[in-house]
Parts: C-alpha cells; structure tokens; sequence
C-alpha cells in the first residue's frame, strides 16, 4: 500500500503539539509496518529529515503553505496533483486539513475547533479559510480522529452529521519525560529558579491560553502566602500577547516569575520533572500535551475546567473555573501541601496510562488500511 502524509509541520528540529503529535505517530508507523510506501509530503525542502526510513519517501510540494491563501494553493492545487503522481492508495493527514479536490480517500486529524469558539483570537483571513473551509473538509475526509473525547463531542456539537466517523487517538508522551530524585530536581531549580520550588505553565502564549489570570492568582498566592516560590512561564510569545505583558508589567510578584523560551525536549522534560506543579489554565484545549507530561513526570497538576483538561488531568487534578484568579490562588497553595500529594501522584500514574502513542499510532493505521482504495493505474 502506498500511504501519502502531510508532513508540513516536519520541516523543522524545534517541533509544537501538531508536529510532535505528527511525528510520534507516523515514526510509529513505518517502524511497525515497513511493508508499505510512505510518502512525506512536505511543503518546502528539510535539510534535516526527523523521519529517514527506507520505506519512507520524501516528496516537496510546494509552495510554503504558512498563509491562509497559500494554505488554499496548496491542499486545492499542488496536494491533489501529488496525490495523483504518486499513484497514493490513502492519505493521511495529521495537523486538521484535508483536500476537497482529490479523489484519493482520507483521513484527518482534529485537534480542536478553537476557531469556533474564539473568532477574534485569530487573524480574520485565518479565520475566513477556517471557516469557508474547515467545515467542508470535515464532511470530505473518510474519517476524523479526535485528540479527546471532548474534541469528539465538539465535532458532533458543530457538526453532527460527522458524528458516525469519528473516533479517538489519543496523544502520547515522549520517553524523555520520566521522574527525576531529589539531587538532580534541585540541580534544575537552581539553574532555572535560584534553588527555588516553581509552578510551571507551558505553552505558546496567546489569549486562550489564559496565562493573565495565571499570573493574576499567583500574585494573590505570592501576597497571601508569602512563600519563596516562583512561576516559571515557558513558551514563546505567540499572538495578540498585550494582555498578558500588561499583567505581567503590573504584577507586584514581578521579580519571581521567570520567562523562559522554547525549550528542547530533554530540557523541558527536567523543567517539568523539577516543578512542583505544573498549571494549565487554558480557555480551550483539544488535549493538553503538558498536563500529560507532567503526570508522566510524577508531578501533580492544576488545570481548568475547560474543555480536555479535566479529561486529561484526571481524578488526581486540581480543577478551578478558568477565569477565577481567586480559585487558581487556592489550587496554588494546596499544591505546596504535603498532605495528600502522594495520593494525587498515584492516581495520576494509572490515569495515564490510557495514553499511548503505540496504541493511538496503530489504531490511525488500521482506519488508513479500511479506506485505502488500490490506485487503479498502479
């Protein structure tokens, strides 16, 4: 079988949640069933593939797709040419975009329908295509893959009549994410936190990320608590971050919340295995890959009640309303209690073990086996 994949968020080392959710699962795949020819379509060229196989193909169509209209030119022109020359029995497309002008069955994943949720967080020419096209390459795909069950809900929400071809394939998490003892936690506090224990909030930072009200309630922890420890912020400056510099600018706790970049993977596995809790405070998420790798990590988490969060939090999570500044304080100090944290830990060891990139990678593989259709001129 000849299996074509977009692999348009391959094209760099410094991989987010799409292009790790991308490569975890494709690797997977051509590592378990070598048998088949994969096809890496990429958008422009990659001095260094993060996937070599010899199975695996890689194949340039260009143009750039980083642009709403460039996005159009791409999956509407060059995809289905490609598709075509390739001689593709299925395509799989893993970061929420299909074509509608390719006669080549697909399969898509669906990271959230943050759009629908929050218009004016995105450009208006990104949410134009969003939604004159999302919506139709929803009804056109063979089948959806949810990153959670509430990401599956919402697409039956908005779009019921989607609801019979939807399942669930979890996100995983990477091997680099593990506990760490005591000496080396402390090593990376000093490094990072002046010897300090820290919450850590990760992630890319734009308005559904809701960071303003995490950097509202710590500084109600800081003036209630008086305690030495700090709010380690790592994620780069996304979009639309006014709020969050304006609150962050004004905060009396200023001096003990440190902004870090992006982070590479083993590093932000030690920075999370370090914390003493790891806070997500999001308006929307589709899964919430930092909750996961904290809970990996053996460190208790705080998240909203919001969307996937809980979900992926699980019964050991610390939950508040998400735009409760009063609320968050309070999680943020029964975060630094003793008493009741090992049992947080445990029941955050079984909880996640139902997320499994093994299990996610062969449950995609055997839905692009159920739809492929044989090229016929092949």
């Amino acid at each position: 079988m000849r299996i074509a994949i977009n692999a348009r968020f391959l094209t760099t080392p410094r991989l987010e949640g799409i292009g790790w959710y991308t490569y975890e699962i494709v690797q997977r795949m051509i590592e378990r069933h070598p048998e088949h020819e994969y096809l890496l379509l990429y958008d422009r060229k990659v001095s260094q593939p993060l996937i070599v196989h010899p199975s695996a193909k890689a194949i340039v169509c260009r143009p750039p797709a980083r642009h709403p209209l460039l996005w159009m030119a791409w999956f509407e022109c060059t995809l289905p040419m490609a598709l075509q020359r390739a001689q593709a029995d299925v395509f799989f497309s893993p970061d929420g975009y299909c074509s509608l002008r390719t006669r080549v069955p697909q399969c898509m994943v669906v990271h959230d329908l943050a759009y629908l949720h929050f218009p004016l967080h995105v450009p208006a020419l990104v949410h134009a295509y969003y939604r004159n096209f999302v919506p139709r390459q929803l009804q056109k795909a063979e089948h959806l893959f949810a990153v959670s069950d509430a990401t599956r809900k919402d697409i039956i929400r908005w779009f019921p009549r989607c609801s019979g071809k939807i399942s669930i394939a979890y996100n995983g998490v990477r091997n680099c994410f593990h506990p760490l003892d005591e000496p080396a936690q402390a090593e990376v506090r000093r490094e990072y936190a002046g010897g300090a224990e820290y919450f850590l909030f990760v992630g890319a930072i734009h308005p559904r990320k809701n960071v303003e009200t995490l950097v509202r309630a710590f500084g109600m922890f800081k003036s209630k608590t008086g305690s030495n420890t700090k709010l380690v912020i790592a994620g780069r400056l996304a979009w639309h971050t006014g709020n969050f510099l304006a609150e962050l600018k004004a905060s009396a706790s200023r001096s003990d919340i440190i902004l870090l970049n992006y982070l590479d993977g083993d590093t932000l596995a030690r920075v999370t295995a370090s914390a003493v809790a790891v806070v997500q405070p999001s308006l929307l998420e589709g899964f919430g890959v930092p909750v996961l790798e904290a809970l990996n990590c053996d460190i208790p988490v705080i998240v909203s009640d919001r969307f996937s969060l809980p979900e992926v939090g699980g019964p050991g999570a610390f939950t508040f309303p998400a735009e409760d500044a009063h609320a968050l304080a309070a999680c943020l100090e029964s975060a630094l209690q003793i008493a009741g944290r090992e049992s947080r830990i445990a029941l955050g060891r079984s909880h996640r073990l139902q997320f499994d990139w093994d299990r996610s990678a062969e449950h995609i593989y055997g839905h692009l086996l159920s739809v492929a259709r044989p090229c016929p001129s092949r």
